[in-house]
């Protein structure tokens, strides 16, 4: 059963439409990016910041998918001059339909759309060309969803072609040949039983399907969410090691994805990040280029930087994680997330009224069911990654330094290993550490009766989480030997900010509270 999709350049850079960017781009004609201003954007990334493929999202939110005849119609020059299916790409995202139930549906019109769009590319090119050829399946956790998706689209899709409509005519006959004949399928595994069995999960497809390359895509926002910095970094690092690996076994090229945001609890991936994050991830071939790096930034640097990415990427080979050491990585990853989970639960009541006020920059919809658009961590309700990361910031508390305390149960050797494999931990710690506000910290710990009547959470609870924060705050700074709180001017701006939107919010000044919390995101050039 081997994939037929044609052999192509991978490509290295790849924008999203994840809203962390507090900025709204100028094209833009309000505040929240759709329709067709999403059009205009993914050609603005191709064009104008030089990525090399747009990842098209229907995973919680509309989509138009009629993307691409309308980017053939608007921006004539530029597509014949760039063949959008060989030197620039454009990769759906669908819903899963295990888990997102209500938007099962849309998967089967996101794919009908793909020879669609095969039909009107091969019109305006007047020759074979095939736009879309992957798609991204999210929450992949077996491999049988992987298979399930690449024979749908070739048994029910492709094959309708053959479909009788009469005694002597097809519907190939009626309404010409379904291209292509079948696609290729990138998992994008997110929790933490599949990224650390991502080996296992993508063998069968492998097996079944035969690709040549394989793309695979590995989450950072949300494993951040859901396990604490520490745990969404080495899981990262053994999802990569596990991939090359398996590549040496079997006769495919594996192609790492992964999805990064600004800051390094989401992957630090920020125009002023770049060369750490190249040395920290080494082994992916292609990176995410997300809202808060394409509009929190000035546009010149934004396109040397995309420039930089498209030339040095793949980055050599990744740090093998070593039979001996996957152990004590295993020990290392369930002190790190107990120490996580036990803070989060208690801080999440806090979070969830803060999160209220980051300001929206898609038109997300939300879904019903265990992760829907909110995130269910340690069994209590979350909202997601970035207005997650953007509470805490806006309250002076980086996420990055949640579960710190665990740096303090590691022995020698876990510390050694957790170095090794997180080459950049002390620096990310650093740079996040001037986002500190003892002041605020102070205040919230001195009107706890006041601060837990206005979140609506028991006042013990709080008592006691800001007690857990003040240990991790504490092991940062002894073991890693980094003074936390606001050292530059634009810092210690920020923490003006941040004091100005914890007054506001404890007194209900909802416009003041908003209108500081996006002054502090532009400050840190990036909503979480």
């Amino acid at each position: 059963m081997e994939i037929n999709v044609k052999e192509s350049k991978i490509p290295r850079t790849m924008s999203t439409q994840h809203p962390d960017n507090v900025n709204v781009p100028a094209w833009s004609n309000g505040e929240i990016i759709d329709g067709n201003a999403e059009i205009y954007e993914a050609y603005f990334a191709y064009e104008t910041l030089g990525c090399q493929e747009v990842m098209w999202d229907a995973e919680g939110k509309d989509v138009d998918t009629r993307v691409v005849r309308k980017l053939l119609d608007k921006y004539q020059e530029y597509f014949r001059a760039h063949i959008i299916g060989k030197d620039v790409f454009l990769t759906y995202r669908i819903p899963n339909p295990r888990i997102e139930v209500v938007e099962r549906k849309v998967v089967v019109e996101t794919l009908q759309n793909i020879p669609v769009a095969y039909d009107v590319a091969a019109s305006f090119y007047q020759k074979d060309i095939t736009p879309i050829f992957e798609v991204i399946l999210p929450f992949t956790t077996d491999s049988r969803e992987l298979i399930w998706l690449f024979n749908y689209y070739r048994k029910t899709i492709a094959a309708d072609e053959e479909v009788a409509l009469d005694e002597s005519t097809t519907a190939k006959d009626w309404v010409g040949s379904f291209k292509p004949k079948t696609i290729g399928v990138i998992p994008l595994v997110e929790d933490f039983d599949s990224i650390i069995s991502v080996d296992k999960i993508v063998t069968p497809y492998i097996d079944t399907v035969k690709p040549k390359n394989l793309r695979v895509f590995i989450a950072r926002s949300d494993p951040a969410l859901n396990y604490g910095l520490f745990c969404a970094t080495l899981l990262s690092k053994i999802a990569i090691s596990k991939l090359k690996n398996l590549e040496k076994t079997r006769d495919v090229s594996i192609h790492p994805i992964i999805g990064v945001g600004s800051k390094p609890f989401r992957g630090h991936m920020s125009p002023e990040n770049v060369e750490n994050f190249l040395s920290e991830y080494r082994g992916i071939t292609t990176v995410t280029i997300q809202s808060a790096f394409r509009y929190d930034y000035p546009v010149e640097q934004v396109k040397e930087c995309v420039k930089l990415l498209n030339d040095r990427l793949p980055n050599g080979k990744p740090t093998s994680v070593e039979p001996s050491e996957e152990n004590a990585l295993l020990g290392i990853l369930q002190k790190c997330r107990t120490q996580y989970e036990g803070i989060i639960e208690l801080l999440a009541p806090l979070v969830n009224s803060i999160a209220a006020y980051v300001p929206q920059r898609r038109a997300r919809k939300l879904h019903i069911g265990l992760f829907g658009y909110s995130r269910n961590v340690a069994g209590i309700n979350l909202p997601r990654a970035i207005p997650f990361s953007a509470a805490l910031y806006s309250l002076g508390i980086p996420p990055e330094l949640l579960g710190a305390k665990v740096l303090e149960d590691l022995n020698e050797q876990e510390w050694r290993i957790t170095q090794k494999h997180y080459t950049n931990v002390t620096h990310d710690l650093g740079v996040v550490g001037g986002y500190v506000s003892w002041e605020n910290i102070n205040i919230l710990m001195e009107t706890t009766d006041k601060t837990a009547a206005r979140v609506g959470m028991n006042q013990e609870k709080l008592d006691i989480v800001l007690t857990k924060l003040q240990d991790d705050l504490r092991v940062v700074e002894e073991k890693l030997e980094i003074k936390l709180g606001p050292k530059t001017p634009s810092q210690k701006r920020h923490e003006n900010f941040a004091n100005n939107f914890l007054i506001a919010y404890v007194e209900r000044e909802d416009d003041e509270a908003k209108k500081s919390l996006v002054e502090a995101a532009k400050l840190r050039k990036c909503l979480g």
